[in-house]
């Protein structure tokens, strides 16, 4: 595929992922995040009597998708957490593959206006989806400084996350926190010295998964998922951190995101897919060297049994 058709996003270990999709030409395959483009197209370049149809709530996705002119293609303007109810409403009941490329893409970390990045002065936006209300300003303003605190330890592991969550709720009660620099000036007062950059990322890695619920979503696409596929279907994922990694991870060893184990009668665990790779996949050196958002992806494969 010519190297201008990722201008929006460059797709991560794209032939491992269709390796692990192992594609037959007349099947029914779901790209749960299109973005770009980049891996529904590889897709469709294998589908003959197939069809494929892709998710995404972002509205810079759909005009990507309105570009593909395929019989073959569907695009579905939706969060993958509502995977069974959309493809109900087109009488798919079983597929053969299910794709999804998770986190943030780095076309929308590069759009200024949409409050993602901390390298560009922005409204503290951060919506997947611009059609709905809550936002990172709203996050920040008028969340109670116990419930700051648990969104930054669990969902960015910040270290210091009480004194932070204090330092917040403290700092909004003479002005609105309404900036990306508004929200920095505060976190940079608690970084730890030579290591701002990261710490930052931290914080508005939290602050994205809460705003777009992205850890629930997760959890319901993946039991949705597994009831979809076929036996000998193929879920593959690629996570960009431990947050998003565990639960797939879990869900693939013991059928369940949180890691609970359930057992049959015999006391058997009851678990719907096997992992193809017993470790998870990730990327060359060279891909990483083109790709620095490579460096931190992990790819896992199973199949229905």
């Amino acid at each position: 595929m010519p190297q201008e058709a990722y201008s929006y996003h460059k797709p991560v270990m794209l032939r491992e992922c269709m390796q692990g999709l192992n594609i037959k030409e007349d099947g029914i395959y779901i790209d749960l995040t299109f973005g770009g483009g980049g891996h529904a197209k590889a897709i469709l370049e294998e589908l003959t009597t197939g069809h494929l149809y892709a998710f995404d709530q972002d509205e810079d996705a759909k005009s990507n998708a309105e570009k593909i002119n395929k019989s073959s293609f569907t695009f579905i303007e939706a969060n993958f957490r509502y995977l069974k109810r959309y493809l109900k409403m087109y009488g798919i009941k079983e597929v053969d593959g299910i794709l999804a490329d998770l986190g943030i893409s780095s076309h929308q970390i590069d759009e200024a206006a949409r409050g993602f990045s901390t390298r560009f002065d922005a409204d503290l936006d951060m919506r997947m989806d611009r059609s709905g209300e809550f936002t990172a300003k709203a996050l920040v303003n008028t969340y109670p400084a116990e419930q700051l605190q648990d969104v930054l330890g669990r969902y960015g592991e910040v270290r210091n996350a009480k004194t932070l969550a204090q330092a917040i709720t403290a700092a909004r009660i003479n002005r609105e926190i309404g900036t990306v620099e508004d929200l920095k000036q505060i976190l940079s007062r608690y970084a730890p010295k030579g290591k701002e950059n990261r710490y930052y990322a931290q914080v508005f890695q939290a602050l994205r998964i809460e705003v777009n619920d992205e850890m629930t979503a997760l959890e319901e696409m993946l039991g949705q998922a597994v009831e979809l596929l076929k036996p000998g279907g193929r879920l593959v994922i690629m996570s960009y951190h431990s947050l998003e990694d565990r639960p797939v991870k879990n869900f693939i060893a013991k059928g369940k995101a949180k890691g609970e184990v359930e057992k049959d009668f015999y006391g058997n665990i009851t678990k719907p897919l096997v992992a193809v790779n017993r470790k998870p996949i990730i990327a060359s050196a060279e891909e990483i060297k083109e790709n620095n958002r490579a460096r931190s992806a992990k790819l896992r494969v199973a199949e229905k049994k």
